[in-house]
């Protein structure tokens, strides 16, 4: 399988735009990647679509480390700026068949502060790790709750 951070610098010159949407993907990791969709990169500018207001003010937060990983995909600085905008309809339709109905063992969903942090680790494993750790808490806290 070819490593896509290698191909990268390479396809800035021949699609500057699509390599900028291929390095956000990258950057911004699983956590992110259904909630945040980039659209357009216009000069050196990124414009990404979000959801709602929560969401942007969130990734606004994240901007500055989003901008680095971005860029040190790409092999350099080609996205100076990272502009949120709300656009729920140019994100991808939740799949309705990854949704499971709500049982009352089941803990509820983490809160969105938990997926933000947990989509700022780079490494999968470490991040898989810190959300099973963070939902056995809340799983705990609730069942020590009723």
């Amino acid at each position: 399988m070819i490593d896509l951070s290698k191909l990268l610098p390479r396809l800035v010159r021949a699609n500057p735009e699509l390599a900028a949407k291929l390095a956000w993907s990258r950057a911004a990791g699983e956590g992110l990647r259904h909630n945040a969709v980039p659209v357009s990169l216009v000069g050196k500018t990124l414009t990404v679509s979000v959801a709602d207001t929560l969401w942007r003010k969130q990734l606004e937060s994240m901007a500055g480390e989003l901008l680095f990983r971005i860029n040190n995909l790409l092999g350099g600085t080609r996205v100076d700026n990272i502009t949120f905008r709300i656009s729920p309809a140019d994100l991808p339709p939740v799949d309705s068949a990854r949704i499971e109905p709500p049982a009352q063992t089941k803990p509820s969903a983490p809160p969105t502060e938990l997926l933000f942090a947990a989509g700022a680790i780079a490494d999968e494993e470490l991040r898989a790790r810190f959300l099973r750790a963070a939902n056995n808490l809340i799983a705990r806290r609730e069942a020590n709750t009723r």
